[in-house]
């Protein structure tokens, strides 16, 4: 999956209270046959041509965070971020990376903390980004500042190695 300026992907409009509209458009890495994934569902997604797991990528605020990423049936990654911040805008590719590395077996949630100040109190955001694994819908790991792909990949098999076992291990394939 692309979210660059190619237009391989890209997510809808935002609804009146700012939160995420419900898909976003996505490119199969194995078939190149475009896909609509939701921002929630149940399982995770798989194209519907080949059926290979796809990155599940989606953006969630105040109001639809619950139903977003603490109902999601796979770890959530979340990244807890601002506009402004320059160190949030170089890890959003690196996050994107380790999502379509891991598809199938992680969900990123893009959190805009000046758009969802309730979040970033709940989770006491001091600095951005700052980045979260949920695992049904529990905190299991924290880590604030940006690093590149390698180390976010690390960090996210770590984290849930601690918690049920590594994301690369078949029992966490949907």
């Amino acid at each position: 999956m692309s979210t660059s300026q190619e237009g391989r992907a890209h997510s809808g409009g935002r609804g009146p209270d700012g939160a995420g509209t419900s898909a976003r458009t996505v490119s199969c890495a194995h078939c190149g046959r475009t896909n609509r994934v939701p921002a929630a569902a149940q399982g995770s997604p798989r194209c519907g041509n080949c059926r290979a797991p796809l990155p599940w990528i989606a953006e969630a605020g105040d109001a639809d965070f619950g139903e977003i990423a603490e109902q999601a049936s796979l770890p959530v990654l979340v990244d807890l971020w601002a506009t402004w911040c320059g160190p949030c805008r170089m890890v959003s590719p690196a996050l994107e990376q380790v999502a379509e590395r891991l598809a199938g077996r992680i969900k990123l949630v893009k959190v805009d903390i000046d758009k969802s100040p309730g979040l970033a109190r709940r989770f006491e955001v001091q600095a951005v980004p700052t980045l979260l694994i949920l695992d049904q819908g529990r905190q299991v790991a924290r880590q604030t500042g940006a690093a590149p792909a390698n180390a976010l990949r690390q960090w996210v098999d770590e984290s849930l190695s601690a918690s049920h076992g590594p994301a690369h291990s078949a029992s966490r394939r949907p």
